[in-house]
């Protein structure tokens, strides 16, 4: 198995390598076929963030399956134990799931299919002659698979950033199965019952939402 040790805003030392290697067991005893591991280490320099000072993010990549943890401590290595405790738990998951679809069996998952209002927003009229670095020219250009275009508004900090990606259709339940891999609260995928865009989401305990999107051409369509 690869391990790939990288640091942000810090040096990484021989001990910190050494502890990762050691504790790599812990990966490899519940995911054998595991090829990839990769560590960042960041340092974040705020003296008012001192208790989160250290972060280290762990990513696994087995077959085509990537699971991810992070956490944040006073230093490197309670940072490091915490994400690892993360990361065997959503291994231990991951195992588990493939056992039950060998078995045939998939697991219920809670979903809150609740009714979401729209919200009413405000249009506001630009200018005819907008500047060419506004958000409008972050999406204007077509983008390849993997490619990713970044754009300051005007003279604001705020920078877009947009990145293209290719994904298979799927269901809520394996939606909601990335989104635990990944640890994220939220995951964008595409819908393979309905077609539309859609966003799971954690809400609390085992209750998750989910949006849909549509437009109002199509709803019409469908309706008929």
């Amino acid at each position: 198995m690869e391990i790939v040790i990288t640091g942000r805003h810090t040096q990484i030392n021989q001990r910190f390598r050494d502890v990762v290697e050691s504790k790599m067991n812990r990966v490899t005893a519940i995911a054998p076929d595991a090829q990839r591991v990769q560590i960042v280490l960041t340092h974040e320099g705020n003296p008012r963030q001192a208790d989160t000072a250290k972060r280290v993010e762990i990513t696994v990549v087995a077959g085509s399956t990537v699971i991810r943890a992070e956490a944040s401590s006073t230093d490197q290595y309670s940072a490091l134990d915490m994400a690892l405790d993360k990361l065997t738990l959503r291994l231990r998951r991951t195992r588990d799931r493939r056992k039950d679809h060998r078995r045939g069996y998939s697991e219920m998952v809670p979903v809150d299919m609740g009714v979401v209002e729209p919200e009413v927003e405000t249009t506001v009229e630009e200018p005819e002659e907008a500047e060419s670095n506004s958000a409008d020219a972050a999406v204007a250009s077509d983008l390849g698979p993997g490619e990713s275009v970044e754009v300051s508004v005007g003279d604001t900090p705020i920078v877009i950033r947009r990145k293209l990606h290719i994904a298979e259709p799927m269901s809520i339940d394996e939606a909601l199965y990335e989104m635990e891999l990944i640890g994220h609260d939220f995951f964008l995928f595409v819908n393979k019952e309905t077609m539309r865009p859609s966003v799971v989401y954690r809400r609390h305990g085992w209750s998750y939402g989910v949006f849909e999107i549509d437009t109002p051409e199509n709803v019409a369509k469908k309706s008929k």
